[in-house]
């Protein structure tokens, strides 16, 4: 099957997955694009960068984080999202959301999130971190902002600033951003919806001191009528650099908008090329 053949068969899968009520099983998923189990297996992940049950899951957790908010309770988000049991969802809550689901559910109050704010070549950056890794890096020209931007993310977790240990994943942060040639190290709490993982996803696979296009990564994850919704997935990313939405460009080679910046945009790509 030729590459085109291979996406469109994967992105099949991936509408099967987000269409179910139920998490459909490998070889339901393998049958309807045709595959036998392993190789489809093996091109979903390739493709995607997930395999189909944690693209699932995936997916999922992000149908719970939208239904939790509008629910009455826990227990009617869960069986929204699609579980069947209550005990099946708190087995892995913790995991897919960051925090407690009431806690989620009253946006993010209970849940510890540490930062502070340093200065690199590019301005300020702002480096925040859950207990599952760094879940912002913030670049700009306020500290204030940076922080602001940070607290509307999380309006009622409780947002410290971090210690000792803390400041030293700040400098790895930025060491980082200033060599960014370098291998990403960085632990990532990375959390955003089904599509959103996908296009953050197919980002992290561009090497450094290469360019693509918002429509060759629509392509890649099998949506090539979306890139509209690619380039929105891109401007949402909050972990700058290590998921290195700089590296996306127009079709005509301009380098259009970027979340923090243009001119950051353009030194990050001159940096990369020269090293």
């Amino acid at each position: 099957m030729k590459e085109n053949g291979n996406v469109a068969a994967v992105a099949k899968a991936c509408r099967i997955i987000e269409t179910s009520e139920a998490v459909p099983n490998l070889a339901t998923l393998a049958n309807a694009v045709a595959m036998s189990p392993f190789h489809f297996h093996r091109l979903f992940k390739k493709v995607v960068g997930l395999t189909p049950k944690a693209y699932a899951s995936a997916h999922r957790a992000e149908r719970m984080r939208q239904a939790l908010p509008r629910r009455n309770s826990v227990t009617e988000a869960i069986y929204d999202a699609g579980y069947n049991s209550n005990s099946r969802f708190y087995e892995k809550s913790s995991e897919m959301l960051g925090m407690r689901p009431k806690n989620f559910r009253n946006g993010g109050s209970g849940a510890t999130i540490r930062f502070a704010v340093g200065e690199c070549s590019l301005g300020s950056i702002l480096v925040a971190a859950s207990d599952k890794g760094v879940c912002a890096i913030l670049i700009g020209d306020d500290p204030k902002e940076l922080t602001q931007d940070l607290q509307r993310r999380f309006p009622k977790a409780n947002v410290i600033g971090g210690d000792g240990d803390f400041e030293r994943l700040v400098a790895q942060t930025i060491g980082f951003v200033e060599q960014p040639r370098t291998a990403c190290n960085l632990p990532l709490d990375i959390r955003g919806t089904a599509f959103q993982q996908r296009v953050w996803q197919a980002l992290r696979k561009i090497p450094a001191g290469t360019t693509t296009t918002y429509a060759e990564i629509a392509a890649r994850i099998g949506e090539p009528k979306s890139v509209r919704a690619v380039a929105g997935a891109i401007a949402a990313n909050p972990i700058a650099v290590a998921i290195p939405c700089h590296r996306v460009i127009r079709t005509d080679g301009s380098l259009s908008g970027y979340r923090w910046g243009v001119a950051r945009k353009r030194t990050l790509l001159k940096r990369e090329s020269k090293n």
